[in-house]
Formats: C-alpha cells, structure tokens, sequence
C-alpha cells in the first residue's frame, strides 16, 4: 500500500472554504469475511466554486467510484487520497465501493473474536483519521454532515449507530453471499467524520428509558453476569449525571438515544461518538475493585457524557482547539460527578492520579501550551500527540481555577451562550473566550494569553520569617502567571492531630507581605484546596511537621496536595527518595482516603522502587513496600474497608521479593488474612512468581485453561515474557517486534513482562536492540502499536547513561514516524530525571 498522507492544516482551510458537506449514506457489509469488510458509500456535497479537491480513503481494494455518474479512475488513488478534479459550482453525489481491512491495533473497525466462547464483535474508532479505514470521507472536523449507516451483519449479531437503529429485514444466503439481518440507522444530526460510530456482534444488553430517550448499555455476552452486577451503578451515575448537566446546560441533549458499549481492546478509556459512547470493556469489572476504580469508572461516564456539549454539539474547528473537548469534559467530568453521585471525593483523587500527569507532562521537552497555535499542529499527525496531560489534567486544572475566578454563575453563562452560539457547527478558542467575555467584567482575554498559550508550571515557595510577637509571609515564585490560591495554616491540638487555624487567600505575585500576631503555625500549606496549578515546597518548619504528622492532618484533599509536594521535591532531587518510603512507612497505615493510599504506593513501586532507587537499594524499597501494605492488611482484618485491603494484597504481591507467600496464596486460593482470589489477583500472583523464577510454562498453561477469557489469554502472554529464561525473552521479543498479527492488547500484555529490573543482566542486550526494532514495527503497523511500543515496551528499568545516549541517537533518525518520537522523547526525558534523581 502507498504510504498515507496526513492532512494539513491548510489543506482543510482550503477543502473547507470550497465544500459543503451534507449526508453521508454509508452501507457495510460484516459478512464477507474474518479479514475484510464490504464498505459502499454515497456523499452528498455541494462545491462553492470550480475546484479541485480530493476526497480520503484507506482500501484494501477500490471497486468502484463515481462522481455525478461518471467513473473515475481507481488508478488514481495515490496513498490515502482520490482526487475530484474539475468541480463545477453546485451539487454533487459521490459513490465509492471498496474492500476495506478490519484492524486489530484498535484503529477503524477493529475486529475481536472472543477466546470464551469462540463469538465476534466489531466496533469503530474513527478518531483522528481512522474514518478512511471504514468508509471514504471529507475527514477533517469543520465539515461536519448528518450520517446513516445500513450493516449487514450475522444474523445473530446486533448494531449499535450513533442514533437508534432498526433492523428492517433479513438477507437470506445465496450462492456466495450469507445470510444477514440488515439493520438501518436514523439520520444523525450534524456531525463530525471522526465521531461516527457503529458497533455490532451478538451484544448482551440492559436498556431503559430515562428523560424520554432510550439508554443501553452493552458488552460481550461473557462479560453478561458481570455487567448485570454493576448495571444498576453504571445507569444510576449516568442518568444523574445527565439529569445534572440538564440543570447546568440550556441546550438539551442533541441526540436520539444514549447508548454505552463497553467493547474489548479498546486503545482509549472511552470515545464520545454521539449516542454511541465507546468504553474500554476492563470497565466491567470481573474481579474485585476498589471504590476508588468505581469512582474512575463513573468519572469517565461522567467525562464522556460531557462531550455531547463540548466536542459533539460545538466542534473544534481544527486540532489546535482540543482542549475544547478535553480539557472541558475532564473538569466537567470530576465536577458533575462529585454534585450529583455518592462519589464525592473526586478532587481528591484528580489531585493523586491525574494532576500529577499534566505536571510531569509540563515539565518535558515535549510541553506545549494547553491552547496550541495554529503552527504547532499543522497536520493531524502532529494533532495525535497532544492527547496528554496537558490537555487533559492541565486543562481541566486552568478551567477549575477559571471558575474560582469568575464564580460558577458567570461561567454556565458564558458557556450556554457558546453552545447557542455554535451548535451543530464549529467554534475556536478565540469563539470562546469571547463567548465568557459577554458575561463578565474579568479579563478573560488576558487570562487565556496568560494560561492557555504559555507552557511549563510554576514553583511557590512559602518564606515565613518570625519576629517578636508575630510573623510574616511571602511566596516567592519561580516562574511567569499570576496565582491566586489560599494557604491553609495549621496547628497541634492536645490529642496530637492537626487542626486548620485560618484559611488565607493570596495573590501571586504581590508586593504584600501577609503579617499575623502570634507564633508561627506548626504547618503552612500553599495551595489548599488545590485550585491553582503550580509546584508547591513547604518551609523547613512546615516540612518537618508533615513528616512527622501527614496522616494527621484533618482534610484528605489537603494530604494530597503534601504528598504532591513530597512527590515532587523526590522528582526534583530536593528530598531523598528513602525519606519519601520513610514518611510513606509511617502514615500510610493511618491514612483513611483510598486514593491517598493508592496514589502514594503507586509512585513508591514504580517511580521509587523501580527507576529513583540504584538496583542495591532496591530490596530495601521493595521490603519497605511490603511491611507498608502488611501494615494495611492488618488494619482491614476485619473486613470493614475491603477497598483498602484489596490495595494492600496487590501492593504485597507486586513488591515480593520472596516466592513463599505468594507460592501457598495461590495454592490455597486465598490471601492470609485477605480475600480469596479472583482471576485478577491469581494472574497477578503468577506473574510475580514468574518474575521471580518461581512459576514455569506448564503453570502458565494451566491457569490459562482454568481461565480461557480475553483477560486469561493478556495474563498468560505477560507471564511468559516474564519467565527469566533466554528461550521465553526471545519468543516475546519476536511477538512484540516481528509478529504483525500480534492485537494491541497482547502487545501490550507481552511488553508488561519483558522488562523487569529483577531481570536486567538476562534483557541488557535487547536493550539496544529495541530502538531499530521499535522504529520499523511503528513504520509498519501506525500510530497505536507505536504508542504502545514508545510507552509500554520501552526498556524503562535500564537507568543508565548508554540507554539513555542509545535513546538520543535514535531521535536522530528523520524517519520516525511522530507518535514514536513523541514517546522516546518522553521516556529519555523520564531516564535523564531518574539520573539525576539518583545522583548518577
């Protein structure tokens, strides 16, 4: 196949001012085979003047195209793109029938056979440009059109579209052709190439009618009895949350129905295709969860369903506007879950997990503004790489500061008037800020230049001097925006816990110096609350006592906010990573928030144990790890917080250093003093074992039949690439880097074993190995293995100078495609801080 070609951002100004594009008819054929699908589509549009133009398409074959009844020449697809040569002002019908390829990386319409029980399902995810894998398009966002689809499909099978569909009569079998039921879609409203969605197989379904539209929600019939369990928790959270959003936003929901298909080897952790939201189908939970992981789960519904406004409704003109979506539904999400479900501690957990990520994002040499300029994404290649923690945990934190500022009521107002302003159409930064102005006598001009157009993050550091009879305050700031955030000052009450004393507001930077009668507070805490964006240190006196008393101080999203701190110091080489597990090893056991727990031992394994810490000291971490999670089972013997005994028994398990215990838990089936294992927890056991030379094939093998799903198949392929043999290392290397058929999701399970730092003299000589391989595999097989292997097949665990000049050399290469170099910069920026973190 020619190579692709991306779409620039000029070509679509262009294609944009000549076209206007009205329906597309797209009909699809599912019977035809296990490789290949039939696609036949009709466009409907209008040319504004005599042009040129070219319409895209990624076929395996091209049958047939038609313009205004005249063929045109297949001859003339080059790569992705056929051309429409001599356009006359006025109307026009294109047809195109072609052959088109099912993926297996997640990307167009990926196909998935169940290990379980042996039934297909395909699904689409035409985001960014993958609507040419499925159907021929105008694909860029500003051409927005209504859609409908007619499928062929099994006649067991059912389809989902973006609007309700119909299955309205059966294809009997003759000669070649199958028999199928044929479904047909309503006409969608105006939307996006990139948000049209079908999905079909043999779905298990639960459906209800809430607000007058019919909602559904879907996933592969061996994951039925587990749905059925949470269907009741995944409809309450979303009819709340859409019940709410109603009460925020004066434009209805714009579609026909609101279905939820949770399908298998999904890339993302969900798509907002219009009526058709796709998740990832881990958010059906066949094992035991932690309320916090229920919590991220109505989360992303809650994110999702803020689209239909942000993204569906109003649409991005081009790419440099998506933190229109994102940044939007990550606040949204967080915010409308924590006012209208029982998950109300969200801020906190957005303040462990996610905001971490836009702060380390911000700091690479990858950064970009929140709000991109035009030549920062001139194709929908470079496009692709923004979806990080800047336009999601930095956005979203801009936007919540945003409405601190500007108070809840000015800024619904200023977003209903985008919404009425720009439905079913497109819209830009510039459209928005606009949009808020009309409700405000705040800059908002100033303040998006000021936060959506800068890059980096901002350090504030508390300097308190003591006099006699009082002391002082001022935060010094390294770095360039305007802050305003409140400090929280606290003090020992005679039980031994803190107590919040005063609440103070502070605009930074100032020329005023905050003075107050009295001693000193015991701790000052910068940013509490967490609204603003920024670094925080606290004062050598304030530090000592979080030391001492992080578990005691009163407000779980005030300990977040000094773990961040902590963390950040430890990744900034200004605290010791042992002082971190130290202060880790004495408050965790106390600590009442899951995801304060789960946050912190998170970032000790991974950051501390396997990447800060030098290979001698890395037992200790690891044993220190383990007497924490002990510590956390003791506290749960009871069985009265089985969400942190749960996070205790996997921290135990991940941080073995020793097979004994985990050999007699999984011949036992249950954990001493914990719950009995699960399939998760059983796959994750075996997998330690395997790591540590204590498991071999014939384990593996078995436990696979006792556990033949699509899960048991990802366990089985991650623990035997952890086998420390040389025969398994190069069977895994050669599915990760030579087997083209290998799935996204096995990819990524085989790539989780490979590398392990207990491991390191068996793997040293594939580690400079994986960056040839790495760059051809992601040359062959697109953006989403090469993501995978950017981010999961990476030799991470290699901290030392010849990977990280390795690395470097590599970057060299003006043949890597964007999403891998976009990786590699990250992961070496990530090795080089590792480095620095150890003294090396």
């Amino acid at each position: 196949m020619a190579p692709m070609t991306a779409l620039t951002r000029n070509e679509a100004q262009l294609r944009a001012q000549l076209l206007d594009v009205h329906h597309y008819v797209v009909g699809l054929d599912l019977t035809t085979g296990d490789e290949t699908f039939e696609s036949a589509t009709v466009i409907r549009f209008t040319a504004r003047t005599a042009a040129d133009t070219f319409v895209e398409l990624k076929p395996d074959a091209l049958h047939s195209a038609t313009l205004d009844g005249t063929p045109l020449d297949p001859a003339t697809l080059t790569g992705n793109r056929l051309p429409l040569t001599g356009l006359t002002p006025g109307p026009h019908e294109l047809r195109i029938d072609a052959r088109m390829r099912y993926s297996r990386t997640g990307e167009g319409l990926h196909r998935f056979t169940d290990p379980a029980d042996g039934e297909t399902y395909v699904y689409s995810q035409m985001f960014l440009d993958d609507v040419q894998r499925v159907f021929p398009a105008f694909d860029q966002p500003d051409l927005k059109a209504v859609f409908e689809f007619t499928v062929a499909a099994p006649t067991h099978w059912t389809v989902l579209a973006n609007s309700v569909t119909t299955r309205v009569t059966d294809r009997p079998a003759t000669g070649d052709t199958a028999a199928a039921g044929l479904w047909q879609s309503v006409t969608t409203p105006r939307i996006p190439t990139y948000l049209a969605a079908v999905a079909a197989g043999p779905w298990h379904s639960v459906t209800t009618t809430h607000a007058g539209l019919p909602f559904g929600i879907h996933c592969r019939q061996s994951l039925a009895p587990h749905l059925d369990a949470d269907a009741d928790e995944i409809l309450s959270v979303t009819t709340a949350c859409f019940d709410r959003y109603h009460e925020k936003f004066a434009e209805p929901y714009p579609f026909d129905s609101y279905d939820q298909a949770f399908v298998p080897e999904f890339n993302a952790g969900a798509m907002e295709n219009p009526g058709l939201v796709t998740f990832r189908d881990e958010f059906v939970f066949r094992s035991a969860v932690t309320d916090t992981e229920r919590q991220r789960r109505a989360m992303v519904i809650a994110h999702e369903m803020a689209h239909m406004w942000f993204g569906d409704l109003v649409t991005l003109a081009w790419f440099d506007d998506i933190w229109l979506n994102e940044s939007f539904a990550e606040y949204m999400g967080y915010q409308t879950l924590t006012e209208a479900t029982r998950f109300t501690g969200t801020w906190t957990e957005f303040g462990m997990e996610r905001k971490p990520w836009g702060y380390a994002a911000d700091q690479r040499p990858s950064t970009h503004p929140v709000a991109p300029g035009p030549d920062d994404v001139p194709d929908t290649a470079s496009a692709l790489l923004n979806f990080d923690g800047i336009s999601y945990a930095k956005g979203a934190s801009a936007l919540r500061q945003l409405v601190a500022w500007l108070g809840e009521k000015d800024f619904l107002a200023g977003i209903n008037t985008h919404f009425t302003r720009h439905k079913f159409a497109n819209a830009s930064l510039a459209d928005f800020v606009d949009s808020l102005a009309a409700h405000t006598d705040r800059d908002v001009h100033t303040w998006a230049d000021t936060w959506l157009r800068t890059t980096g993050i901002d350090t504030l550091t508390p300097r308190i001097e003591e006099s006699t009879g009082g002391w002082t305050l001022t935060v010094d700031r390294h770095g360039s925006r305007p802050h305003r955030i409140t400090a929280g000052t606290y003090d020992h009450t005679a039980d031994g816990t803190l107590e919040r004393t005063e609440l103070l507001d502070l605009d930074v930077p100032t020329d005023e110096i905050l003075s107050a009668a009295g001693p000193r507070p015991a701790l000052l805490v910068l940013n509490d609350g967490d609204l603003g964006y920024a670094k925080i240190r606290l004062d050598d006196t304030s530090l000592e006592t979080a030391l001492r008393n992080l578990s005691r101080i009163p407000d779980p999203l005030t300990r977040a906010v000094v773990w961040g701190s902590l963390r950040d110091m430890v990744r900034d080489g200004e605290l010791e990573p042992a002082a971190y597990l130290a202060t880790a090893e004495a408050h965790l056991p106390d600590e009442a928030d899951l995801a304060v727990v789960q946050g912190v031992l998170a970032f000790a394994r991974h950051h501390i144990a396997d990447a800060y810490t030098t290979p001698d000291q890395r037992t200790a971490a690891l044993t220190t790890l383990t007497g924490i999670a002990h510590a956390l089972l003791r506290r749960t013997e009871d069985g009265t917080d089985p969400g942190l005994r749960l996070a205790a028994v996997r921290a135990l398990i991940d941080s073995a250093t020793q097979p004994g215990t985990l050999t007699a838990w999984l011949t036992d089936g249950t954990v001493t003093g914990g719950p009995e294992l699960d399939p998760e927890l059983r796959w994750r056991i075996l997998a330690r074992l395997c790591v540590l030379g204590a498991a071999d094939a014939t384990a593996i093998d078995a436990a696979l039949a006792a556990d033949p799903s699509a899960t048991g198949r990802q366990g089985a392929a991650r623990c035997h690439a952890s086998l420390p043999t040389p025969e398994a290392k190069a069977a895994a290397w050669q599915r990760l880097f030579h087997d083209d058929t290998l799935s996204n999701y096995l990819f990524t399970a085989t790539a989780h074993g490979f590398w392990q730092p207990e491991q390191a003299g068996l793997v040293r000589d594939y580690v400079p190995r994986y960056y040839p391989d790495a760059v051809a595999l992601a040359a062959r097989r697109g953006p989403a293995i090469a993501e995978a292997a950017g981010r999961w097949a990476f030799p991470a665990h290699a901290v030392d100078r010849a990977n990280l000049q390795a690395g470097h050399t590599c970057l060299q290469d003006p043949e890597i495609i964007p999403m891998l170099r976009r990786a590699l910069t990250d992961q070496l920026d990530d090795l080089a801080r590792a480095l620095r973190v150890r003294g090396a």
